[in-house]
């Protein structure tokens, strides 16, 4: 079934409509919804599963914040579930969307019945309206200075494992960095500054799934193991072999198995 696109408290999504509890995900920096596709695809047909964009990705409304926090993103969420009326769900972040994700379900405890971190993102714990490592702030200086097309250009392969003998998932990855724009993506390197994963995870009661592509290079296997550590209920912990940092993307089969499996899990606890 083809994804369907939604609208809702002034963010856009995809959903493939299904009887379980609802699964949301929460892309990356350079993605967007529509990065998910092959992976909602593989999912089990009952899975009730949204992708969001991101606020100021995709037709997504930017924050009013220009300095935002994950709280400013959880906050976002919130609306979206609420607006959709869903008072729990299983939810989901790849990369910079698991800073999100573990904010929200430590700010919002009862309505997360499991978490799923995939490459995850640790943060840098960068104070609002302090300088950013240099690193960072090139992100965005990179998206003005070459504009989006050479940026994903430049960027799109380093989240692919061996990109030559994927031309497919490459173009995919590129297709979804060139769809980057300001001020949604500067903002969203401000959250990631300003992120602290490990801190969040710490907190969190649900049960918290780790997974991280063994070839990730981007945010190596060293911060999903770090990430798990720090979770004081642990699920399971997947290394997926021959996958680099786009795991949704390089692997969309294995990723549905492991969030099939939470969500039928969380649905009869």
């Amino acid at each position: 079934m083809t994804p369907q696109h939604l609208h809702r408290a002034g963010l856009f999504a995809l959903r493939r409509p299904g009887t379980s509890l609802p699964l949301i995900l929460l892309h990356g920096i350079g993605s967007d919804a529509q990065s998910w596709v092959r992976m909602m695809s593989a999912l089990p047909p009952a899975i009730d599963v949204i992708a969001w964009n991101a606020p100021g990705y995709d037709s997504s409304a930017a924050l009013a914040n220009p300095s935002p926090t994950p709280d400013d993103y959880a906050s976002s969420l919130a609306a979206l579930l609420d607006a959709l009326g869903m008072p729990r769900v299983v939810l989901a972040g790849h990369s910079l969307g698991t800073l999100f994700a573990a904010r929200f379900a430590q700010r919002f405890p009862q309505r997360v019945a499991a978490l799923a971190l995939l490459s995850p993102a640790l943060g840098y714990g960068i104070p609002p309206g302090e300088a950013l490592p240099a690193a960072v702030q090139g992100r965005v200086d990179d998206l003005v200075r070459l504009g989006p097309t050479a940026f994903a250009a430049t960027r799109a392969a380093k989240l692919v494992f061996q990109p030559d003998d994927k031309p497919d998932i490459l173009a995919g990855v590129r297709r979804a960095m060139a769809a980057v724009r300001m001020p949604g993506y500067g903002q969203a390197v401000r959250a990631l500054g300003a992120g602290t994963l490990l801190a969040d995870v710490a907190q969190i009661a649900a049960p918290v799934l780790v997974a991280v592509g063994a070839e990730d290079a981007v945010t190596p296997p060293a911060n999903a193991q770090a990430t798990y550590g720090a979770a004081p209920n642990k699920h399971s912990f997947t290394l997926v072999p021959g996958a680099g940092h786009a795991l949704p993307q390089e692997d969309p089969a294995a990723v549905a198995r492991l969030l099939g499996a939470l969500v039928m899990e969380a649905q009869h606890v």
